[in-house]
């Protein structure tokens, strides 16, 4: 599939060992570092944090990405199919709760072949770490590989995915590629009633002067779990920040309001809606790991 690749929404139909598709990943897995994380939710993380693998190349081009030095520069080294299922392997040993695929949607048949050799040697649950602009035919082929989906839905308004990531139809897309993980996860399983094993995480970045929009998609979000009966978890996060070409955009080029914020939160607890939700003090770069290869070399 590496040879006409349409992994993704952008359909380039490219062979990616010769050539350089809108997420101009390569044909072999590209890796910007792998290391023991403690930033994401609990839930992920667990006591002795997330085994995070950060992934180089992306399917959108958001103009606020905080981590575009990997996403849309792409520092980042590669590895072979073996290397990567190696790399795996030594987080488990580290002792993590977890291990977390971080915008690894390009490379998923790598993936898969990778987990495929040493599945039978995995004991932690893996995370599948998302924009969520992905097809439905991918999240498919993930089914017997991932145990827990943390996609983000960034958007429901089709002018503000087109204009802040170049994506007008992203929200068709994420929304099939949502309904497909809620199937094949469609309830949340816990180890000790703490670490998710099994289940859908959904994450929601608030962006400045969109609360309407992130109040629709929670109300979207509420309308696909009552109606299927489905559960999942809700992370609404508060740590925007103005960023790489941010600036061009001056409506963007600010942080949330505690009014903005407050208006989210307030409707998803008008949902009940259960998850976790950001004190406003998480707006800052801290967030943002030192790309420096750890786990990898």
């Amino acid at each position: 599939m590496l040879k006409n690749c349409n992994l993704c929404p952008r359909n380039c139909n490219i062979d990616r060992a010769s050539q350089k598709g809108y997420c101009r990943a390569p044909d072999n897995i590209m890796l910007a570092k792998a290391s023991t994380f403690f930033y994401e939710e609990p839930v992920v993380s667990g006591k002795n944090g997330t085994g995070a693998i950060f992934f180089s190349g992306c399917t959108l081009k958001c103009c606020f990405c905080q981590n575009k030095e990997i996403s849309q520069d792409m520092k980042g080294l590669t590895v072979t199919d073996t290397k990567f299922s190696e790399i795996l392997l030594n987080l488990q040993e580290k002792g993590v709760d977890s291990i977390s695929l971080i915008s690894a949607t390009p490379y998923v048949l790598n993936i898969i072949r990778s987990i495929e050799k040493i599945k039978h040697k995995i004991k932690i649950p893996i995370v599948y770490n998302t924009s969520g602009y992905e097809k439905t035919e991918t999240i498919k082929m993930l089914k017997d590989y991932i145990d827990v989906y943390v996609p983000d839905i960034k958007y429901i308004n089709s002018g503000y995915s087109k204009k802040y990531s170049n994506a007008e139809d992203y929200f068709k897309y994420c929304s099939d590629a949502v309904y497909e993980k809620l199937s094949q996860k469609p309830k949340l399983i816990y180890k000790d009633n703490q670490t998710l094993i099994s289940g859908v995480l959904i994450r929601h970045l608030v962006l400045p002067g969109l609360y309407k929009d992130s109040i629709d998609i929670l109300n979207w979000i509420k309308n696909l779990l009552s109606t299927n009966n489905f559960e999942c978890l809700i992370s609404i996060m508060s740590q925007y920040t103005p960023y790489h070409q941010s600036n061009l955009y001056p409506e963007i080029n600010r942080r949330i309001t505690g009014f903005e914020y407050k208006k989210v939160i307030n409707e998803a607890n008008r949902l009940e809606l259960n998850g976790y939700m950001q004190e406003r003090i998480s707006s800052k770069d801290s967030y943002i790991p030192d790309f420096d290869f750890e786990g990898i070399i």
